[in-house]
């Protein structure tokens, strides 16, 4: 303070006084380049505190809040034409997947959950693989032992259109087994429930990342 040792002298940068304009009383800083305010410092700290209660309540209610319906639209790779979308929704025994996909040959077409949720490849190579948390060999939709993924095929009638409806007991829309955030791949062949690592589906023809979906 002025008198004392670490009073500030005149000095480029140098602020005068003992008072600012609201009252507040300023901390003198040895050399003279910078005070502030003992308020503000509280202010600013108690800012941050509550600011911080306010993220930790914000992500709490997210996580409050449990998914209970996600969403995938399904956009064509560079080689096709194929679109649709694919709901996942919860129920008490499963998750239910309903699938409305257009634009494919008459057919069976391999139709799987991928590991990442990345359609930015022109081919959807950039989707990775089958998921396959768990580490099983690939397989039908109702094997004991399947990728997380297996979801079998969509078969397109001679119009190009696939409808199916399919529960799924692996499938979750929280925990380990989470889809969300996961890619939908629809496959250029039908996939043969055996063959490793993913039933000799052939080319990928749509892609979609699956999100949340609105209540």
């Amino acid at each position: 303070m002025p008198g004392s040792s670490s009073a500030c002298s005149i000095e480029p940068g140098c602020s005068h006084g003992s008072v600012s304009r609201a009252g507040l009383r300023r901390v003198y800083i040895p050399a003279c380049t910078k005070y502030v305010s003992h308020m503000k410092k509280k202010n600013l700290a108690l800012c941050a505190a509550v600011g911080t209660f306010i993220s930790l309540g914000i992500v709490s209610a997210a996580f409050a809040q449990e998914t209970k319906k996600a969403i995938t639209v399904l956009h064509p790779t560079s080689a096709s034409q194929v679109t649709g979308t694919v709901t996942f929704t919860k129920t008490d025994d499963g998750v239910l997947v309903v699938a409305d996909v257009t634009g494919l040959t008459p057919g069976k077409h391999g139709f799987h959950i991928h590991e990442f949720g990345d359609c930015s490849a022109a081919d959807a190579a950039s989707a990775g693989g089958h998921f396959n948390p768990t580490h099983k060999p690939h397989g039908a939709p109702d094997s004991a032992e399947r990728h997380v993924g297996d979801l079998g095929n969509l078969e397109a009638d001679a119009s190009g259109k696939a409808h199916l409806e399919w529960k799924d007991k692996m499938l979750q829309l929280t925990g380990e087994n989470c889809l969300l955030g996961l890619a939908v791949i629809v496959h250029a062949k039908e996939d043969d429930l055996k063959s490793q690592p993913v039933g000799n589906a052939g080319g990928r023809l749509a892609c979609g990342v699956i999100g949340v979906a609105k209540p």
